[in-house]
């Protein structure tokens, strides 16, 4: 199983600048200020995969489920997921998880790898993806989804972006996807679906491309960014799901129905998913529900895994969009998520399924993961910005070393940052480090990142030769790359310095404290806005990482 410690084909370790030693790291997050009121054993909470998890693509092989979603420029990309339940997931690999599968240098983080599709058909795993501004579209494949995947095969014929496969039984493809209407578009967010047949022994498109949907349901009302669609059957008819609407406030999910997979395809009138007719000032609103996929289970049910999102004011969120699921009703020979005017439920009865038992890393609910790094190889979820081309970081004498390196987290390099997703609203995460700090401008520490422009630093830092403890702060690209100081203290003359940031909804808490000693708050109440998706642009959620930096 492939994880962050044993990548192949990354250089030698880069070990010869400052070296910041973390003992370990802690995250405690809960979805509510309050306490949740527990539930029973057959219901579920959702979010099923809490904070920056979207495009989930929904699979169902025999018995298992699997999942994937959207990683845009993170590294590893594309985390695999398994199943037995819907409900309790674990993450068993990543479909990119070496540098030579796709290059991610000078790309923005919400660029990368956009939402993943996945199929499967005599044994071997598809998965077709669009690599924005570093290669287009493409496919990889794998005999276990746990990987290792296949480099890409380019689809070069194929341009827009959220392509899919349709397998039938007897090993007919075909490639579905998002890209400019015949003609050209006709207004902004004009765009159209298109099908043609695919060869799954050359992993080639044959024929011409047949344009099924052109702007969304109802071409008259000027649909906006038609995209995301799958194909699947029910009872002897082809069914066709697409996101409409963009993905903030007004995403929606739509379908469609057909004889045959080129149509021609009848629409239904409304959104089978939407939360954009519901009060805007209703409690604990969950908004931008689309981009769904619907699949069935052994025992008949069918469900529907979707990205939505959880705003703490406004369209305001930091934990980005996240993986939902829901049953589906059929009515009169339509798929129905939910009905107008009907807000997703946190709780809902689980399916009828056997009972998974709960993942190693917890992925739903209130929940603490505590890394002590004493292991072979880091957990599959933590994430570097970017593809790194050499090994800066190591797993040695019970802690995580980082390279300080000249690559800084405000910029589009690939800085010395290991992080891992802010999964709530309300959360904790805090560390230990060691780090000497020996050049002008060197820092180790503790972020809450959203991307090169929008983050937060807490940590140790050489400030005109005196080791200080700092809060730094971008918020917006006219700020300096390092950020601006709001906050600093002397730190402990020698030994670790405990880290800490706490979030609360819009408000973020900064702390620090020596090895042993009580916590010492540097702010209170900064602007948790500065790390909101709405502010900072782009597709991507917060995170907390470790990061190490020396000009030198």
């Amino acid at each position: 199983m492939a994880s962050l410690s044993v990548m192949v084909a990354i250089s030698s370790p880069a070990f010869g600048g400052p070296i910041a030693s973390f003992g370990w790291f802690d995250y405690r997050g809960t979805d509510r200020a309050t306490p949740q009121s527990p539930i029973g054993p057959d219901h579920y909470r959702n979010p099923i995969l809490n904070g920056f998890y979207p495009d989930p693509s929904l699979l169902r092989v025999g018995g298992d489920f699997y999942l994937v979603t959207s990683t845009f420029g993170y590294f590893p990309g594309l985390p695999v997921f398994h199943s037995r339940d819907l409900i309790h997931w674990s993450q068993i690999g990543n479909a990119i998880d070496r540098p030579g599968q796709l290059d991610f240098r000078g790309i923005g983080l919400s660029e990368g790898v956009f939402a993943p599709s996945l199929a499967y058909h005599a044994g071997l795993f598809y998965l077709v993806n669009t690599c924005v501004n570093c290669g287009g579209n493409y496919v990889i494949t794998a005999r276990n989804p746990a990987g290792p995947w296949s480099d890409p095969v380019w689809i070069k014929d194929v341009g827009g972006i959220d392509p899919s496969l349709y397998i039938a039984p007897d090993g007919k493809a075909w490639l579905l996807n998002n890209d400019a209407p015949e003609g050209g578009s006709r207004y902004d967010g004009h765009r159209a679906i298109w099908i043609r047949r695919f060869d799954l022994a050359t992993l080639k498109t044959s024929g011409a491309a047949t344009m099924i949907v052109d702007g969304g349901v109802d071409i008259a009302t000027k649909p906006i960014w038609v995209e995301g669609p799958k194909l699947f059957t029910h009872d002897g008819r082809y069914y066709l799901i697409a996101a409409e609407g963009g993905t903030a406030m007004g995403h929606s999910e739509t379908v469609y129905r057909a004889d045959r997979p080129e149509g021609p395809w009848t629409a239904f009138p409304k959104p089978i998913l939407t939360q954009r007719d519901l009060d805007p000032g209703r409690p604990d609103p969950v908004t931008s529900a689309g981009h769904a996929t619907i699949v069935d289970t052994p025992s008949g049910e069918w469900w529907s895994s979707f990205l939505a999102v959880r705003p703490y004011r406004g369209d305001e969120y930091n934990t980005g969009r996240e993986t939902f699921l829901l049953p589906v009703r059929w009515v009169d020979g339509w798929p129905i998520i939910t009905a107008p005017g009907q807000a997703i439920p946190s709780v809902i009865r689980r399916p009828a399924l056997p009972a998974t038992p709960p993942p190693p890393v917890p992925t739903s609910g209130d929940f603490t993961v505590h890394d002590d790094f004493t292991g072979s190889r880091l957990p599959l979820d933590w994430m570097t910005i970017r593809i790194p081309s050499d090994r800066w970081w190591r797993l040695a004498d019970g802690a995580l070393q980082i390279a300080a390196r000249p690559d800084a987290i405000g910029t589009r390099g690939q800085p010395s940052a290991l992080l891992r997703r802010q999964q709530h609203p309300y959360a904790t995460a805090s560390t230990i480090v060691r780090f000497a700090a020996p050049v002008e401008g060197s820092r180790a520490g503790l972020v809450a990142y959203q991307n090169e422009e929008h983050y937060y630093f807490v940590g140790i830092v050489n400030r005109g030769g005196r080791r200080m403890v700092e809060v730094d702060r971008r918020a917006d690209a006219s700020d300096p790359r390092d950020g601006v100081v709001i906050a600093s203290a002397p730190a402990p003359a020698t030994g670790s310095v405990r880290l800490r940031i706490v979030a609360r909804g819009d408000a973020y808490d900064f702390a620090f404290a020596d090895e042993k000693g009580r916590w010492m708050p540097l702010v209170t109440g900064a602007d948790g806005g500065v790390l909101s998706t709405k502010r900072a642009g782009g597709f991507v959620g917060a995170s907390f990482g470790l990061y190490a930096y020396s000009p030198r």
